[in-house]
Parts: structure tokens; C-alpha cells; sequence
């Protein structure tokens, strides 16, 4: 589950996602080096980046599991052939 946010910087200026995206600059950004992959998304990186990082994780079963007006709930799968005993 993640905070719904566009793929567009510019379309996440509203009421919801200016205070998002601050806290996400200033949080989530700044931890990311610290994990494996490095990946400083933050928490407002939209659906089309969240897809490209599984892609190259080699998840290849994405889908938008649910959606609230500002929650965004993605299923991300290995393909079967990956799944292990």
C-alpha cells in the first residue's frame, strides 16, 4: 500500500499530495540509499516507477489490487516459474 500519486510530478499539487510529497522528500528520500538498490523513489513515485523497479527486480505480475481516493494497494508477483518449495 502506498499513497496514491500520478506518474507526473506536476499533476500531485493538490490539497493531499503537496503535504505527501514534502514528507516523502524529506523521509523517504533521504533513507533510500540505505537500502539494497538504492532506489529514491519516495513515497509519491506513482504507479509507472513502482512498476519499473519490479520490472527490473524481475517481478513480473503487477497489477492494482484497490484504490481509496488517496491510497494506492499494488499486487506484485514473481512469475510462477521463480516461486521456490
Amino acid at each position: 500500500m502506498e499513497p496514491l500519486a500520478p506518474d507526473r510530478i506536476e499533476d500531485n499539487f493538490h490539497p493531499v499530495g503537496r503535504p505527501y510529497h514534502s514528507g516523502s522528500t524529506f523521509l523517504c528520500v533521504p533513507d533510500a540509499p540505505s537500502w539494497q538498490g538504492g532506489h529514491a523513489l519516495g513515497a509519491q513515485a506513482g504507479e509507472a516507477a513502482v512498476r519499473e523497479v519490479a520490472t527490473e527486480a524481475r517481478l513480473t505480475r503487477f497489477r492494482r489490487a484497490a484504490r481509496t481516493p488517496v491510497n494506492v494497494v499494488c499486487e506484485i508477483r514473481p512469475r510462477t516459474a521463480d516461486r521456490g518449495p
